[in-house]
């Protein structure tokens, strides 16, 4: 959510998608989800076999989402993964830089606020936050350490971070079961439900290439996170970190 030209692709019918590579470079990013923003929930959903809705549970609970929470989810697309902090009562701004996917969410989830904004450079003054959540869109950034430290700012002291993201298992067994799931079915779901099924093959390839938990932990942490955790969900294929902004 790279210095390559936007990426086009013609599939038979003459149709011209657009796909991100893995520099990431925001106008790509932004025109791919802009892309599929129309049926993005639903290919999700058939994706990822229903477990959206149980790993935001978890996301939620957390980053302890509750009443008089204010909460910002970054890289947040329709709403999705906020439906889950709403849900317990906090009260959620959604911040994404694709406009298409944000004018869906504010058809779906009015109980949430939707800005348009880069992770980057988050148009929130510092300290504004409870806590900040990001669900599956630090892979899709250009300087995840930047946003890590933009998500720090806008956080007040002693508010709470977390990142669920996609990973590879850690045992061969799992890790050859997921990687053949991203190479053959992800690509072959995508064809039979999506408009741009090459925005996919970018999904699996930004996975593969993502870093472990435990350098992204680092990542966390040197973007000055206290209290940094991570913990594997569903066999490791998504982890969850958390972190703590300084007192000071």
């Amino acid at each position: 959510m790279g210095m390559e030209v936007l990426s086009p692709h013609c599939p038979e019918d003459g149709n011209t998608v657009v796909r991100a590579g893995l520099e990431k470079d925001p106008a790509e990013v932004s025109a791919m989800f802009d892309e599929v923003a129309q049926g993005y929930d639903r290919t999700r959903a058939r994706l990822w076999l229903g477990r959206m809705s149980s790993w935001g549970r978890q996301m939620a609970e957390t980053v302890q989402a509750g009443p008089g929470r204010r909460i910002l989810d970054v890289a947040a697309g329709t709403g999705t993964s906020g439906m889950a902090l709403t849900a317990r009562g906090a009260r959620v701004v959604a911040c994404d830089f694709s406009a298409s996917m944000l004018a869906i969410g504010r058809s779906r989830h009015p109980a949430m606020d939707f800005v348009v904004g880069d992770g980057h450079q988050l148009p929130f003054p510092d300290g504004t936050f409870d806590a900040v959540t990001i669900s599956f869109g630090l892979r899709n950034v250009a300087d995840s350490s930047r946003v890590l430290a933009e998500m720090l700012r806008v956080t007040r002291p002693g508010g709470l971070l977390t990142v669920c993201e996609f990973s590879l298992p850690e045992t061969p067994l799992r890790r050859a079961l997921f990687r053949a799931y991203l190479r053959h079915l992800v690509p072959l779901i995508a064809r039979r439900v999506s408009s741009n099924p090459e925005a996919y093959a970018y999904l699996g390839e930004s996975i593969e290439d993502w870093p472990d938990p435990a350098v992204l932990g680092a990542r966390i942490a040197a973007a000055g996170w206290e209290r940094v955790h991570w913990r594997p969900l569903d066999g490791g294929v998504v982890h969850l970190h958390s972190g703590t902004a300084p007192l000071r």
